[in-house]
């Protein structure tokens, strides 16, 4: 039968027509592969109903199969399993399913389970599953480790896994490769139909294949996009004055008066704050200056208080509220959350963050999203300009796959030891059938036993680490206490030691960081949820706060970092200052010609196929400045390495400071910068070796290895509300990476460790590139007599070295561009 006369879809296209909605192309795609059981990944922008084109596919296979009863069919046990990476995103979900299954007239339940899942509907849901449920990773792996939890997907047909550009990449995309290969098993003949939902992603093949790669090599993923073109209007806020010698972060607060005509000519809008402490500093400035949204504006970040979050969540929807400042916390997509405006407070260092976060406006197919950008220091505009063009030419970011992540694997096993246990020979054929453990040896398989055997060679004297026991080849954790510490540990998100606050007379407000507060004294006053608060007392694992008047207060910085400059943004850019100067396409352009004329007359405008070197002396000392356009975590690792080169060749020892655009080595001794070979000492030759020489590469693989040693169980961080403190935890994985590195150096987490650090902290792959570019680049070497407007950001940076306070640093860089505009 044609599929377009099948029961199933008749229904649910006659449902849609009652809505004035037809189905577009690629849902319908996505449906007819799901009634094939056929498995792929669906490609569409946000808010163009990739919800609908797997939810609804359920629905008609469903339907086709029982085409006599479906109406009536009740208890058929779970059909869908719908992954979703936030809890936010799978309450949204659930009320629209439940809304459709309703006016189709199914009798589908739709069921949630993640952390705040009640016990009662836990216990519900396992005497009988519903026919949807949305979960969340770890949620998961929580169902593995249930005694026979792999009888609750005996009846799965549809398995989707929303997000998963968000997903792929992190250890949480690794726990859902595990995942599916469990829910595989030996149903390989009978195969679930496993489908990716994707909005914004470069490598979408490889997205594909890594979600897919479980099912074996017969099977082809099919891509599925959607032919439909999300027009983006990008508005650029243009400060009233651009200055010439700008600095990171000086404009910000200063031009919040300049979203206040954009936010009322506006039902409802999203600001979006690259850090959770600037959010609280902004929600505070708005209702400074526009007293009147009192009532009407909202904070919205990962440490407020879950159900302060969910109402603001509903206000939005219901529109009660006309703001929200919010962050990376309403990131991702939600079908069913439209706003009329989007503002984008600072560059967001990456194409696809900045499309994601513009898709929240006009979240409706058809509709066009709208954001405005605005910058916190005057070169951002020049990001601005390389968001548009790479919009335009539909440049977005890959996202690479994680490969062998242990930790990860580690967990796994005890967590399908604590549910029915596992026979070691099967479960490595079904985890070599991953895309992460494809290349998993029989000898590191062996290590990972013995790890979790005994704790590996060095801790199998530990009565704690020997954790499984075996019975006639299955390999199983029988130990009450052992089994209850590792259900509560499981998960990939290794978070600093974080503190309730509660108010005295009773009511939360949400998490700080044990770090930030140790550091606060009784009395003292700091800002959390948009409420100035002051410390009472700090007692078991809660921080009691009363209500405070006070004007000034401390804006906790969360652990996190600042971002970096992906590596396609930062190409468009180089790409954007070759051809920036006398270049007034773009209302941003225009406005940095000053800046961009001072910087050609100063110095030099480096092409795409340049590397731009500065020289010169200051008070300061004598500056080498270097423009790769990388990014800051690429700069990290690159000016240790040309500074551990140089140093080589004559003893000097270097401060160093970095931007996304370029990194400064500044010393006290003179350099004849005419007599250095850059190519030489940029190349890629003896690269790992002089990497590891270059920075306190141990140092940072003790850090690392604290996430790792909790993932893989080595320490148990304590039970909810007593958690170890932060101070502890590091010095406990510290001990044991002393234990390993002498005892067992060729440890697998030890190993990992190293690897990571690499990989991901100085980004090793894209830094090898990068010098490989430079290799093909003509280095321009200048000595100005003056900071140019480039080095400028560079050289503030660098005085944060000098731990001034942020008064005198201001004065300090006044009248450093005094002096330079004169």
């Amino acid at each position: 039968m044609h599929f377009e006369k099948t029961p199933g879809y008749k229904i649910i296209s006659a449902w849609l027509q009652s809505k004035k909605q037809k189905p577009f192309a690629f849902q319908k795609e996505a449906w007819e592969g799901i009634s094939k059981n056929e498995s792929g990944l669906i490609n569409a922008p946000t808010g163009s109903g990739k919800t609908y084109s797997v939810f609804l596919g359920a629905l008609i296979r469903f339907i086709n199969e029982n085409p006599e009863n479906f109406r009536t069919k009740e208890k058929n046990g779970l059909q869908l399993l719908w992954v979703t990476p936030l809890r936010a995103l799978g309450q949204d979900i659930a009320r629209a399913m439940e809304e459709a299954i309703r006016e189709i007239g199914l009798a589908w339940k739709v069921g949630i389970r993640n952390g705040d899942t009640s016990t009662n509907e836990r216990v519900k849901q396992k005497r009988g599953m519903p026919e949807i449920l949305l979960i969340t990773p770890e949620s998961m792996h929580l169902l593995l480790a249930q005694k026979e939890g792999i009888q609750l997907f005996k009846y799965l047909q549809v398995m989707a896994i929303d997000e998963w550009h968000d997903l792929l990449g992190t250890k949480r995309g690794v726990q859902i490769e595990l995942a599916i290969s469990r829910l595989l098993g030996d149903r390989k003949p009978n195969k679930i139909s496993i489908w990716g939902i994707s909005a914004t992603i470069g490598n979408l093949e490889e997205a594909a294949e890594v979600l897919m790669y479980p099912l074996g090599m017969a099977t082809v993923p099919k891509i599925i996009k959607a032919d439909i073109q999300k027009k983006i209007e990008v508005i650029s806020v243009i400060p009233d004055e651009v200055e010439n010698y700008p600095w990171a972060g000086h404009l910000g607060l200063k031009m919040a008066e300049k979203v206040i005509p954009i936010i009322e000519a506006s039902n409802s809008t999203l600001i979006f704050i690259n850090t959770r402490g600037m959010s609280e500093r902004w929600y505070q400035r708005i209702l400074e200056i526009a007293p009147q949204l009192a009532g009407q504006i909202a904070l919205h970040h990962g440490s407020i208080e879950q159900e302060l979050r969910l109402w603001v969540e509903d206000a939005i929807r219901t529109q009660k509220l006309k703001v929200v400042v919010c962050t990376a916390s309403l990131d991702l997509g939600v079908d069913f959350h439209p706003v009329d405006t989007v503002i984008q407070v600072g560059s967001p260092k990456g194409v696809s963050r900045f499309l994601q976060r513009a898709g929240r406006s006009g979240h409706k197919p058809g509709q066009t999203s709208r954001i405005y950008f605005l910058p916190t220091y005057s070169l951002e505009l020049m990001e601005a300009a390389a968001l548009k063009k790479a919009i335009e030419t539909g440049t977005i970011e890959s996202r690479e796959p994680l490969s062998l992540c242990f930790d990860v694997l580690i967990q796994y096993c005890c967590t399908l030891a604590v549910g029915d246990g596992f026979h070691p020979d099967q479960l490595f054929e079904e985890v070599k059938s991953t895309w992460c453990f494809q290349d998993l040896s029989k000898k590191e398989w062996e290590d990972v036993l013995l790890h979790i055997y005994q704790g590996g060679k060095a801790l199998s004297q530990y009565d704690d680490y020997h954790k499984i026991e075996i019975e006639n080849g299955l390999y199983k954790i029988k130990k009450r206490r052992l089994a209850m510490q590792h259900r509560l540990q499981i998960g990939t998100i290794v978070s600093e030691a974080m503190l309730k606050v509660k108010f005295m007379t009773g009511g939360y407000l949400g998490m700080i960081e044990e770090y930030f507060i140790s550091r606060l004294k009784t009395g003292d006053v700091f800002t959390l949820a948009g409420r100035n608060l002051e410390l009472v007392i700090i007692k078991d694992m809660t921080v009691m706060v009363r209500k405070s008047n006070a004007k000034k207060s401390i804006v906790p910085s969360w652990m996190g970092g600042r971002m970096s400059l992906t590596a396609n943004l930062g190409h468009i850019l180089r790409h954007t200052f070759q051809n920036a100067l006398n270049n007034e396409s773009t209302e941003e352009l225009k406005n940095l010609q000053h800046l961009l004329h001072i910087q050609h007359e100063v110095s030099h405008i480096p092409a795409e196929n340049e590397l731009l070197i500065e020289y010169l002396s200051s008070k300061e000392g004598f500056h080498l400045l270097v423009y790769p356009f990388e990014g800051r975590q690429v700069h990290e690792a690159m000016s240790a390495l040309l500074a551990y080169r140089i140093s080589r060749q004559f003893p000097i020892t270097f401060s160093i400071a970095m931007n996304d655009y370029g990194f400064e080595l500044n010393s006290d001794t003179e350099i004849q910068v005419e007599k250095l070979d850059f190519k030489a000492l940029l190349s890629t030759e003896n690269l790992l070796s002089d990497i590891q020489h270059s920075v306190n590469n141990t140092e940072m693989a003790r850090r690392k290895f604290r996430d790792i040693a909790v993932i893989g169980g080595l320490i148990y961080q304590g039970k909810p509300g007593e958690q170890m403190k932060a101070r502890h935890l590091q010095s406990n994985s510290g001990l044991l990476f002393k234990v390993f590195t002498d005892y067992e150096p060729d440890n697998i987490l030890l190993r990992q460790a190293y690897k990571e650090v690499l990989e991901q902290q100085m980004e090793e792959v894209r830094m090898r590139t990068a010098l490989e570019r430079i290799q093909k680049s003509t280095v321009v070497l200048k000595k100005p007599d003056q900071f140019s407007p480039l080095s400028f950001p560079i050289i503030v940076d660098g005085l944060n070295r000098n731990n001034l306070s942020s008064e005198k640093m201001e004065e300090r860089i006044k009248k450093m561009q005094e002096k330079l505009l004169q």
